[in-house]
Order: C-alpha cells, then sequence, then structure tokens
C-alpha cells in the first residue's frame, strides 16, 4: 500500500485555464490525487509522508508526446545537417550496426533520468528492441507509451521485414498488462519507410489490440516525391486513402500541410504531435500549430530524440512552441503561453489516450513535479506564464509520479543514476567517442 504523500505551502499549477493558487497543500492516494486547497484547512499529516513546499511551485507533471529515448547514444553524433542527409547517411548506418537489447535499455533508462530531473513523468517512445526500452521505462519509475517501431528493411532486432507484424504483435501480447504504467503501441516510422500494405497491417493491429499508432508524416518538403506507392497527392492524403486516421493515430511533426490536410486531420479526429527544437534543428520548417488548435486538431508537444534536438526538457519545447508561432505567423498573440503548457500536459493526455492525467483535479493521477521559485529568472513570480517563458528542466526540485515519489531534492530515487551513465558511456565507445 503506498504511502500517501501531503505537500504543504506550495504554490499550484492546476490547468492552463486557473491563476496560480498560493499557499495550498495537496494530499495524493495511492496512484491518485486525493484532494488540495488553502493551508488554512490543511488536514492532518499523522501517517503521510510530508513534503514542504514552500517557495515552490506544484504542477502536473510534462508530458513528452514522442522520443526516441535509446537515441541518447546518438547525441551530438551528427549534427547541423539536413534532414535526409541526417537519417541516411549518419543515423540509419550507426543504428545497423550499434544498436542492440543492451544499447536500448541503458540508453533508454538515461532519458528517463533526463526526462525526469526536468519534470517529464509520462512519454511516448518509439523505436526498435523496444520490450527492453519499455522496462527500462518501468524500472525508471516512469509511465509510458512505449511504442515498438515498424519498417520495410531489415531492422534491429527484426532482421526479416515479412516479419515486421508478427514481432510487434508479439510485443503487444507481452506487454499489454503488465503494469499500469505502461501502455505498448505501434510506430510505423514514416510513409516514406513502410509500404501500404505493411502501413494497413499495422493499422488492423492497432485497432485489433486497441493500441496507440503513431507515424511521422509530412516531416519535410520533399516528402511526397519519396512516399513509397503513393496513394493519395500529398503525404497526409496517401494516410487518409489507407484509412489510417483515427482518434487513436498520432501523427508527428506534420510541418508540411496544406488546407485540405488540415481538414482531414480535423474531421478525422487524429492527434498531432510537434517537435519544435528538432524541426528548427534539422530545417524541416514550422508546422502550423496555432492554425491546427484553432480548428479543434488536438496538438501536442514532443522532443523528438536527443540525437535531433538535443535535448530532452520540455520547458525549452513550450518556450519554442510559443515563440516559433509568433514569428512564424509575425503576431505576438498566436500562441498564448497556456497554449504551449497545455500541448505538453493535458493535451498530450488527452492525443496519448490516457485519461484523467495532465492537470490537477481531484481523482487525476498523482503525477506531480515541484519547481524551486527561489530562482533570480522565477522572479518576480505574476502567473504561469512564466513557466514558458522563464523556466526550465533544471528548476525542478521533486518529481512523483502513480503517487510515488521518484525524485527527491534533485536526487534519483528510483534507480542508480552513476550506472547508468558508466554503461552509456562504455557503450559510445563502440561509436569511436571520446565521451567523457
Amino acid at each position: 500500500m503506498k504511502q500517501p504523500i501531503l505537500i504543504t505551502n506550495t504554490t499550484l499549477f492546476t490547468d492552463p485555464d486557473t491563476a496560480l493558487l498560493a499557499d495550498h497543500w495537496l494530499l495524493t492516494q495511492g496512484n491518485g490525487i486525493h484532494s488540495f486547497g488553502p493551508m488554512e484547512t490543511v488536514p492532518q499529516d499523522n501517517g503521510v509522508t510530508q513534503i514542504n513546499g514552500e517557495g515552490k511551485l506544484l504542477m502536473p507533471g510534462l508530458i513528452n508526446g514522442h522520443n526516441h529515448c535509446a537515441m541518447t547514444l546518438f547525441r551530438g553524433l551528427a549534427d547541423d545537417m539536413e534532414l535526409g542527409q541526417w537519417l541516411n547517411e549518419h543515423i540509419f548506418p550507426a543504428e545497423a550496426t550499434h544498436v542492440s537489447p543492451e544499447m536500448v535499455y541503458w540508453c533508454t533508462k538515461l532519458a528517463a533520468a533526463e526526462m525526469i530531473l526536468s519534470g517529464t513523468t509520462t512519454v511516448a517512445d518509439g523505436y526498435f528492441y523496444e520490450e527492453q526500452a519499455a522496462q527500462a521505462l518501468l524500472d525508471a519509475g516512469m509511465r509510458a507509451i512505449p511504442a515498438h517501431g515498424i519498417i520495410d528493411f531489415p531492422a534491429p532486432g527484426v532482421p526479416d521485414p515479412e516479419k515486421n507484424i508478427d514481432a510487434v504483435e508479439a510485443y503487444l501480447l507481452d506487454w499489454q498488462e503488465k503494469d499500469e504504467r505502461i501502455r505498448p503501441g505501434i510506430f510505423a516510422h514514416s510513409p516514406y519507410t513502410c509500404s501500404p500494405k505493411t502501413l494497413q497491417r499495422a493499422k488492423d493491429l492497432a485497432r485489433k489490440y486497441q493500441a496507440p499508432f503513431f507515424i511521422h508524416v509530412a516531416e519535410s518538403r520533399q516528402e511526397q516525391e519519396i512516399l513509397m506507392d503513393p496513394q493519395g497527392t500529398s503525404p497526409i492524403r496517401h494516410l487518409a486513402a489507407l484509412d489510417l486516421l483515427d482518434a487513436d493515430t498520432v501523427l508527428i511533426h506534420c510541418v508540411w500541410l496544406d488546407d485540405e490536410d488540415r481538414k482531414i486531420i480535423q474531421e478525422s479526429r487524429a492527434g498531432v504531435v510537434v517537435c519544435p527544437q528538432s524541426q528548427f534543428k534539422l530545417a524541416s520548417g514550422i508546422a502550423q500549430a496555432s492554425e491546427m488548435m484553432d480548428m479543434g486538431i488536438p496538438v501536442g508537444l514532443g522532443t523528438d530524440g536527443s540525437a535531433s534536438n538535443n535535448s530532452l526538457d520540455l520547458f525549452r519545447e513550450m518556450d519554442l512552441l510559443a515563440k516559433g508561432q509568433k514569428v512564424r505567423t509575425l503576431n505576438a498573440t498566436a500562441m498564448p503561453a497556456g497554449k504551449a503548457l497545455a500541448a505538453a500536459t493535458e493535451t498530450n493526455a488527452t492525443i496519448l489516450g490516457i485519461p484523467r492525467l495532465g492537470r490537477i483535479a481531484a481523482g487525476f493521477k498523482a503525477d506531480l513535479i515541484l519547481l524551486d521559485l527561489n530562482q533570480p529568472h522565477l522572479q518576480p513570480c505574476y502567473n504561469s506564464d512564466l513557466l514558458v517563458y522563464s523556466a526550465n528542466g533544471a528548476d525542478v526540485t521533486d518529481v512523483i509520479i502513480n503517487g510515488e515519489r521518484v525524485l527527491k531534492d534533485r536526487n534519483l530515487l528510483s534507480f542508480d543514476l552513476d550506472e547508468t551513465m558508466q554503461q552509456v558511456r562504455r557503450l559510445a565507445t563502440t561509436l569511436g567517442s571520446h565521451s567523457l
């Protein structure tokens, strides 16, 4: 039985539509939020773990809508390149040589440490040997949707592309009910690495097991030219013609869309996850996130893998999401801070199909983070906008996931960080790296 946690004397951020609440307390029970209120109503603390939140802000844990966690091994390996060169000349060859079950486990665990330390409590991951990623995220104490990768080429763990669907089905069966924090998914890499037949079989599998279905799409201007057997005149129309779009489909990037594409996404109820840092770094472009939000399309936020970011700090992503939309439209009101906050919390929870997550409310999951407000860059604190424009992951002091404390005063409690970094440094030597 989990011991309840009582956080006192804190400033509370419940959701983007509510003003900050000063001098409040919050009580967890089991894996959920039991209640909260002003300090004059604080309950007796008998039998609870107490955290003094004085000088701190308590908010929902951040949700990373798209990551390739194990790619921490390739952080800094190939910078300052356009997408095609980066993928085909560096990342795909490195993956073919260096991705192994051991690599995926330890490098995913390193990503988990980075995410927890910067306030992310849930991640949607997509990679190969995904059973190792799922285990690493579980061991790290995170909530996750680890999605097994599918491509129509020999892949790590699936050397025969004819068996790619079978491999993913075996993974889904193995991880469907292992732990309440883990929900397995399917990651069809893209419409230029998967044939129409493979995409349809993958989506059929997702529907059979009610698993979320992720796909990179419309990331580059040239994508239509490299589609495998195009069934439409744009990548989105290609997916629509294959009947892949519904509320359980998560479209990653969506930078190069036209009006018809956005209308198709709107009508399908599919979700979109944008990754501003990665899209900026690879010069992919800036997704029209504000227009999609105005249409009612759920738009969430991800980091992408650290090989193309190179950080997994969602506070950086929120800042760039809001500012990127302002610059793109030359309109300072195009993306208010609250919408960026929603993208990294409750909207991502909706897109990923995780109920009762992403805001502070009674009965919601107890995935919570505390930020130290006693920092020069966080003073004065007028409202929650500073969480987008001023805060960063290093401000996070404590993290609770599923009612369990996994970070205390910036010390990881769920696993040995030194061991993890030592293992990743050892793996990095196989790439000829002299990483310190």
